[in-house]
């Protein structure tokens, strides 16, 4: 490294910190201690979540140890490009059992645990992390001898803590800034719903009155159900007949993607196939797969229905199909269509066509349709423009995080101080005691 901040030095980890240290000794095997697999480390913030407490005895063979202030690093991909790194903190007894896929990481004496976490938490040492891996696909790992051999610019110790409650000071704005845009989906779904909900009332007209129900028989001038061959498990391209997976049936919106393809052995039904104006409904499964709704807006002369589907063809002197969809995407709608719902089991139930047709619809004129649809084509897109620019919002703030590392790791965050003693009379230290004998560890048994 060349033009260092004032104060600063060049070191390798292994020169400040040791890796993987080892077995920690000294500990009754009736202790009780933190026990903390790799999904106890959250990828989001680099914090330890939700660690069991076992006996030491009962984990000390076959796991990483490590104690308070260790820094851990997921070394397996995808874990580690995650950002699955952090400080062990709040440990009973002071120290832990881990997984073996974590290197540890222990700051040497007047280099702070908070400081070198940060630096290895960021965008840019992960990705340079990834590339030094080894191993097959999907077992994947970075060798400890990258942490050892990279290179740190190491700061004075009272400007590393400058940095670290800079850095936390900014980041708190940044989670609060998070937490907020984390509420917006929610919001989303809310505001559409309620937008339905007022259509149904009749709330969305030109002039606002209370609708007049019908049962859904009264629009439909069919309804189809489909059928469940054996497919193979890809999907059809364009030159091959494919049937629908429920999964392509969304709320309001249709996935054609979400197909199998119909084996050559096998006869294609084109009675059954899926045509624009098309309203389809899912009829049998998981309770929260039963009784979604969504309108298709394309022919699709090769994609067949599936058994676990109803498809309706509206009579179109009564109903609009996208008029007829939001309807039964409204939550009066769907609060019936929750209790027509039979079967013994949550896992397994089904939507009948008796009960299904007696569903009572608002009833306008088709013009009045138009004009609902239309209010709720454009409610939604503008809660789509909301919820498009919440994903940039998040993506933007990620950003200016790696953006406030690196420059906190340039030395650009926080005023250099000439009183700070140098970093380089730090690393002097260290390495003295490093030259100095090591006592023996020894383990303890239980009393």
């Amino acid at each position: 490294m060349s033009d260092l901040p004032q104060g600063w030095a060049e070191a390798c980890i292994q020169d400040i910190a040791e890796v993987n240290p080892g077995r920690l000794g000294d500990i009754a095997v009736d202790a009780q201690i933190s026990f903390v697999p790799m999904p106890a480390v959250s990828d989001i913030d680099g914090e330890i979540v939700n660690p069991s407490i076992r006996s030491y005895g009962e984990v000390s063979r076959g796991y990483t140890q490590f104690r308070e202030g260790d820094v851990i690093f997921a070394k397996i991909t995808p874990c580690m490009e995650n950002g699955k790194i952090a400080i062990a903190r709040a440990l009973e007894g002071g120290v832990a059992c881990g997984s073996t896929e974590f290197h540890v990481v222990r700051p040497s004496g007047g280099i702070s645990s908070d400081f070198l976490w940060r630096y290895l938490r960021q965008k840019s040492f992960r990705n340079d992390a990834e590339a030094s891996m080894t191993g097959a696909v999907g077992q994947r790992r970075v060798p400890a001898i990258f942490l050892k051999e990279h290179s740190v610019a190491l700061p004075p110790l009272p400007e590393q803590q400058r940095i670290v409650a800079k850095i936390d000071s900014l980041t708190s704005k940044s989670r609060r800034a998070r937490d907020h845009l984390d509420h917006i989906p929610r919001l989303v779904q809310k505001y559409k719903q309620a937008i339905l909900a007022a259509a149904f009332r009749g709330e969305l007209c030109v002039e606002t009155r209370p609708p007049k129900l019908l049962p859904l028989s009264e629009f439909v001038d069919s309804l189809d159900q489909g059928w469940s061959p054996k497919c193979a498990s890809e999907p059809a391209d364009a030159n091959d007949w494919g049937v629908i997976k429920t999964t392509a049936i969304q709320p309001v919106q249709f996935l054609p993607h979400e197909n199998k393809r119909l084996p050559a052995s096998l006869t294609p039904r084109p009675g059954i196939v899926i045509n624009a104006g098309d309203v389809l409904i899912t009829r049998a499964g998981p309770r929260s797969r039963v009784a979604i709704s969504c309108f298709v807006t394309e022919n699709y002369p090769k994609l067949m229905l599936c058994d676990k589907a109803y498809r309706l063809r509206t009579n179109p002197e009564m109903a609009d199909p996208a008029f007829l969809t939001y309807m039964l995407n409204t939550p009066q709608c769907l609060s019936e269509l929750e209790v027509m719902k039979t079967g013994i089991s949550d896992s397994g139930l089904n939507l009948t066509q008796g009960k299904f047709m007696a569903l009572e619809i608002p009833a306008f004129s088709l013009s009045e349709q138009s004009e609902i649809i239309r209010r709720i084509k454009s409610a939604f897109a503008w809660i789509d423009r909301l919820a498009a620019n919440t994903s940039s919002a998040r993506k933007l703030i990620d950003h200016l995080d790696q953006a406030m590392l690196t420059k906190a790791f340039k030395g650009e965050l926080v005023a250099q101080d000439p009183a700070d003693e140098p970093a380089s009379a730090l690393l002097d230290r260290i390495r003295e005691r490093a030259a100095e004998p090591k006592a023996k560890r020894g383990r303890k048994e239980a009393a």
